[in-house]
């Protein structure tokens, strides 16, 4: 009872500004569809379509001309015909609904009866009767009224390129989904309804964060896969036996395929943060095989000098049960290590509790794997003879550079105590001044330019405004494509006013590059050329500026 009359209450979608993953514009390449048809065709049908995808909250839609019948009111014949404004509007309102009839029965069979009045033509309002005069005659809204066809008051402008303005979609994710696997099903869904679109309708991708999530995890995958080769051929090295290297080599995959069915059971997706726990664990993962080894040696070492008493296989097995109980142990300490992070909450919990996962499976695998694999897989691989550890080049030049720096060491202990106390008492002020944040910013490949115009500013100077910011912006040989937003979407996930651009900026691949041209370079070029007065730039990326205001409600991470 406290809403105002004539509002509503409606729930607003199951996501979040951070949701919107995939944005599209339609583009007229025949030149039969004006702003308003594509606008009808978004809302009407194009919209509806996306919204059926698993994992999509809404789909807004922004730019165009929405459609609507308008009525123009002669004040002074309605004074004339004694009818208030109420009433007209009270009659339209009536007019344009659909009511039941209950059922009529007939030949032993029930129908159905219902009116259907929902208005379909101009004519459908101008025939819409509001009385009788003092004859009889029916008076008709066209009798005190203009019947056309209008657009809705605009609250946002979309445009493509610097072309002109044009009618575009942001797919919102559900909260909680996987952003690619939804991406992944609205690409499946365009190509579907590809075929159902109007003659000269394309629909053209102007923002998908999936580029973004498949760079970061082949980023990820290239390292897993360069760490894994470092560590087996510095296994290879200081083992300096080949059939001994192949038993850390071997366990080191079989690990880290563990953790990724650890992954797949706990619910866990392969993104940067879940990636990166196991790629920080690979070097700890592969430690304990390598002692286990290399007692190994010692003790087969030791069996040549004695003759070779008993088999090979139990001096094996004997020298992995001497270090096999504290090398489990030493793990599961380091596995442990991690569980104050599970205890993060909100934003860093969400944040790090992947990479604490990941890890924590990462080490407690490659413990089992060290105790259970790992001494099988020695048993079968290491045969032949062993070198002893003088003959290896490379740990004779270790022995020898390290041999005296400890001897020294051990002499002039107190100096040396006294120096690594004054090492760190002296980082303490440069500690002070190093600065600190919660995270650095990821680098999305795609730019977001929102500068701010000054309150009350018109629709039609905002959408030139719009289109000379792209147009300049578009010049840069290093752009891709640019899609212009000013004002807000038809959606509660975006509260923009008319005076906030929100401009995407997709850039080509780094390689397409002007020579010398970096991400800061290009930002500081394209502040120095975009320019308007009493329109101050910001250079963010989408990801990262959505997050700052669902979490402060403003652009930046400090506000005054």
């Amino acid at each position: 009872g406290k809403l105002p009359e004539g509002a509503s209450s409606t729930l607003g979608p199951d996501a979040t500004g951070v949701g919107w993953v995939f944005q599209y514009a339609l583009v007229d390449t025949s030149g039969q569809h004006d702003l308003a048809d594509l606008r009808s065709f978004q809302d009407w049908y194009l919209r509806y379509w996306l919204q059926s995808v698993p994992g999509v909250a809404e789909v807004a839609s922004i730019g165009g001309f929405v459609k609507q019948y308008q009525v123009q009111v002669d004040p002074n014949k309605l004074l004339g015909y004694h009818i208030p404004l109420k009433a007209l509007i009270e009659a339209i309102r009536r007019s344009n609904n659909d009511v039941g009839g209950r059922v009529i029965e007939a030949s032993e069979r029930e129908y159905m009866v219902r009116g259907r009045g929902y208005i379909q033509s101009l004519d459908d309002i101008r025939h819409v009767p509001l009385g009788t005069d003092r004859q009889g005659t029916p008076i008709t809204v066209q009798d005190v009224a203009r019947v056309t066809i209008g657009p809705d008051m605009r609250r946002g402008i979309a445009e493509l390129d610097g072309t002109g303005e044009t009618v575009g979609g942001v797919v919102v994710m559900r909260y909680g989904e996987n952003a690619l696997a939804v991406i992944d099903r609205v690409k499946e869904k365009l190509k579907e309804i590809t075929p159902s679109l109007p003659n000269g309708i394309e629909i053209v991708p102007v923002y998908d964060r999936s580029d973004l999530i498949l760079r970061a995890i082949a980023t990820l995958k290239e390292k897993l896969i360069e760490i894994s080769l470092v560590v087996s051929v510095i296994s290879l090295m200081f083992l300096f036996h080949l059939r001994s290297a192949l038993v850390a080599i071997l366990t080191l995959p079989v690990a880290i395929l563990l953790s990724f069915l650890a992954m797949y059971y706990l619910g866990i997706t392969s993104n940067i943060m879940s990636l990166a726990g196991i790629a920080i664990a690979i070097g700890a993962m592969v430690d304990a095989v390598i002692v286990m080894i290399e007692n190994a040696h010692k003790r087969l070492e030791q069996w040549d000098r004695a003759g070779q008493p008993g088999s090979r296989t139990a001096v094996i097995i004997r020298a992995a049960q001497e270090v096999g109980k504290p090398l489990f142990f030493s793990l599961l300490i380091i596995t442990l290590s991690f569980l104050p992070v599970f205890t993060l909450e909100a934003q860093e919990g969400r944040l790090f509790r992947p990479l604490a996962f990941t890890k924590s499976a990462a080490m407690l695998f490659a413990a089992l794997v060290s105790i259970t694999l790992a001494p099988l897989l020695m048993v079968w691989l290491i045969r032949g003879r062993i070198a002893p550890e003088q003959r290896n080049p490379i740990n004779r030049l270790l022995m020898w550079l390290y041999r005296p720096l400890v001897s020294g060491a051990l002499r002039v202990r107190w100096l040396v105590v006294i120096l690594a106390i004054l090492a760190v008492a002296s980082s303490i002020p440069l500690y002070g001044t190093l600065g600190s944040e919660f995270m650095p910013p990821l680098n999305e490949g795609t730019i977001l330019y929102m500068p701010t115009a000054l309150p009350g500013i018109s629709v039609t100077q905002a959408g030139m405004l719009l289109q000379r910011q792209d147009q300049l912006l578009m010049q840069f040989p290093e752009v891709d494509r640019v899609f212009g937003k000013i004002g807000r979407a038809r959606t509660a996930t975006d509260p923009a006013p008319l005076s906030m651009a929100e401009t995407v900026v997709t850039l080509k691949p780094e390689a397409q590059w002007r020579p010398g041209v970096t991400w800061d370079s290009l930002i500081a070029e394209m502040d120095k050329v975009v320019k308007f007065p009493g329109m101050p730039n910001i250079w963010w990326m989408p990801i990262q500026t959505r997050t700052e205001m669902l979490a402060t409600g403003i652009r930046s991470n400090l506000g005054i």
